[in-house]
């Protein structure tokens, strides 16, 4: 791979993983990296452009993010987003102002198509507007490219320097042709070649693994999941017989999953051990009830366990997880919000007795770590697996977890997915489970009082998951499931189906 990289300078904008994402989606390799990079640690990654995100400031307000005007110098493309665009019009001398009328959501405009940002947009298309500030005078050599009725500078650039500013969100669908004004900048404006694929990315994380692990010997920590088998067949390529899979059944696994996940990789050319640690785990969450302690107890066990493992086949060197971004980026880095630790990252112990943790998979999207597993010929039905978290059922147990809550649960899910698959949605729904809330309600049935718990249904569409719309289920089914699951599993009397997108939402409740 030739080193492309384009870096996303993070103002705390909603959309800066999907910005990365859509970069990505163009062939060029591309990273989120704070504000606050110092500037020679930019020169060293040597990037061949950069983008300013979004951001809910203003840029008049000193407490707001700013950035030195020296970064504007360094002869590398830029390209600000919305509060990006508005913070290089101010650091470089035009006016910001509180707009007369704020544009939200979707908005006429009109582009001049003459320059390279908009070669291949139409004049007149939909933008994703949302701001209450405009540039209402950009910087001297700047020269406007974009308006709307109520935004004078919708985009501005100055071509001599190569920087270009749009107030409006080209990264999110809702902008028509954004994606093209993405690839534009980065094909036409920053030069690159856009390499970045899986089957590049195979061949270079094979020979880093082979040359990390030399002779050592490896463990991975094997779910079944989409992530850990990808990560299972990516070093059964680089080190073969010096990995060792161990499956760890911590008891909170839906139902069957266990035997299934054995069953799939008993034939595979690796060392498989399954170890059943289901009594060990639930006696550590033994009157717990909150979401990060959950995760952080889990997360440490897990640690515990492989340690355990590793004494009893020999000395190993390195652990390996099927870590992705996302995972990376909501356990929380830098100045960014912790959202919700993942086990495997924000909660991993402080110590651990491994020389090393391998992370082949760290800097992935999901849907890339998809076609990187049928890049290194994974069978379908493990590279198209229903994403299930680390902690599995523990943190889709609302509040104190107990074996009755997780057989209500494991057979709750099982008839959702069942009624899913039969309804032929299950590639169509990008994730779909079900929640055990821990609020009861009356109810009836048999002519009887129940009060009985209430039972939550999450269906979500999205390409990359750090952004979801939930699944527009047909009630034909969302109704043949909530019969199925009263009729048949006990302690369930009601059934809801949430409608959140994330953000504001995540997908998973804890």
């Amino acid at each position: 791979m030739d080193n492309e990289l384009v870096i996303v300078l993070d103002f705390g904008g909603q959309y800066n993983q999907l910005i990365a994402r859509r970069v990505r989606e163009t062939g060029v390799y591309c990273e989120v990296r704070s504000y606050k990079t110092p500037i020679d640690e930019i020169k060293r990654l040597a990037p061949k452009g950069i983008i300013f995100t979004g951001g809910p400031n203003s840029v008049y307000d000193e407490s707001s993010p700013h950035i030195g005007e020296e970064i504007f110098g360094l002869n590398i493309p830029i390209l600000g987003i919305c509060y990006g665009a508005q913070l290089m019009a101010y650091t470089l001398g035009g006016k910001v102002e509180t707009c007369k009328v704020s544009e939200y959501g979707k908005t006429d405009t009109v582009y001049d198509t003459s320059g390279k940002l908009f070669a291949n947009v139409p004049e007149k298309a939909v933008s994703w507007m949302s701001h209450t500030d405009y540039v209402s005078k950009v910087p001297k050599g700047f020269k406007i490219t974009a308006h709307t009725e109520n935004c004078p500078a919708a985009a501005f650039e100055c071509v001599s320097k190569r920087l270009y500013a749009v107030q409006f969100h080209p990264e999110v669908y809702h902008t028509m042709f954004g994606m093209s004004m993405l690839d534009s900048f980065v094909k036409k404006i920053c030069k690159c070649h856009g390499s970045w694929n899986m089957k590049n990315y195979a061949a270079t994380a094979i020979e880093q693994i082979r040359q990390k692990v030399g002779s050592g010997k490896v463990l991975l920590a094997l779910s079944g999941g989409v992530d850990s088998s990808v990560a299972c067949a990516l070093l059964s390529k680089a080190v073969g017989d010096q990995l060792t899979c161990v499956f760890v059944d911590h008891g909170f696994m839906r139902k069957n999953e266990g035997d299934e996940v054995e069953a799939a990789f008993r034939d595979w050319d690796v060392n498989f051990i399954r170890v059943d640690a289901s009594e060990r785990f639930l006696s550590k969450l033994v009157g717990v009830s909150d979401p990060e302690t959950k995760r952080k107890t889990i997360g440490e066990e897990f640690i515990r366990v492989f340690e355990d493992e590793a004494k009893k086949i020999g000395k190993v060197d390195f652990l390996v997880q099927g870590t992705i971004y996302p995972d990376v980026i909501e356990s929380g880095t830098g100045d960014a919000a912790v959202i919700k630790s993942h086990h495997n990252v924000g909660g991993l112990p402080d110590y651990v007795d491994f020389k090393e943790i391998i992370e082949p998979l760290r800097l992935l999207f999901k849907d890339e770590v998809r076609k990187l597993g049928t890049e290194l010929g994974l069978a379908d039905y493990l590279v198209w697996r229903q994403p299930f978290p680390g902690p599995g059922l523990a943190i889709r147990i609302i509040g104190e977890i107990t074996r009755e809550k997780l057989e209500i649960l494991r057979d709750a899910d099982l008839i959702f997915r069942e009624e899913i698959a039969k309804a032929q949605l299950d590639r169509v729904v990008n994730q779909y489970f079900a929640v055990l809330t821990d609020i009861r309600s009356v109810g009836v049935m048999g002519d009887g009082r129940t009060y009985d718990y209430t039972l939550a249904l999450r269906g979500v569409t999205t390409t990359d998951f750090m952004t979801a719309d939930f699944a527009r289920i047909p009630y034909d089914v969302l109704e043949s499931t909530s019969i199925r699951i009263i009729n048949e599993v006990k302690h369930i009397n009601r059934v809801c189906y949430d409608v959140t997108s994330k953000p504001p939402a995540t997908i998973e409740w804890e």
